[in-house]
């Protein structure tokens, strides 16, 4: 079980957003898990920003503010709502469970909606680019 599951999802969501997270657990599924309780709690729009605002602050105490990427990150959260959409559960945990194409084949789900490398594209990491082939 990974580090984050440790926290509720409030303790969770407060220290990350106060950077008292260790980087070292700050896995694609804790991404995925924070994108879950932010568009739980806040919506699908404040949590694009509640996130990418405290990504940003958290790569830069991280340092590494060179993996931040702005379209990868939307994208997940995009992603994350889409399949919460189609959910009738009430836990991440659950969440993840019945929707496990998020954690373990993310790259090519994200490959059905860019044509371009939003992985290693300057642009995408500086900008939200939308998706050329499908959208969310």
């Amino acid at each position: 079980m990974e580090n984050h599951y440790t926290l509720s999802d409030s303790e969770f969501e407060k220290k990350f957003s106060s950077c008292q997270f260790d980087p070292v657990h700050f896995t694609h599924e804790a991404h995925l898990r924070l994108a879950y309780i932010h568009i739980d709690k806040y919506g699908l729009l404040q949590a694009e920003r509640n996130i990418q605002s405290q990504l940003k602050k958290f790569v830069a105490f991280a340092g590494a503010k060179h993996k931040y990427n702005t379209t990868l990150t939307v994208a997940a959260i995009k992603a994350v709502h889409h399949f919460m959409c189609q959910s009738d559960t009430d836990s991440f945990t659950d969440f993840i469970t019945k929707f496990p194409r998020l954690k373990n084949n993310f790259r090519e789900l994200i490959a059905f909606h860019y044509s371009l490398d939003i992985y290693n594209s300057e642009k995408a990491k500086k900008e939200y680019l939308n998706p050329d082939f499908l959208p969310f």
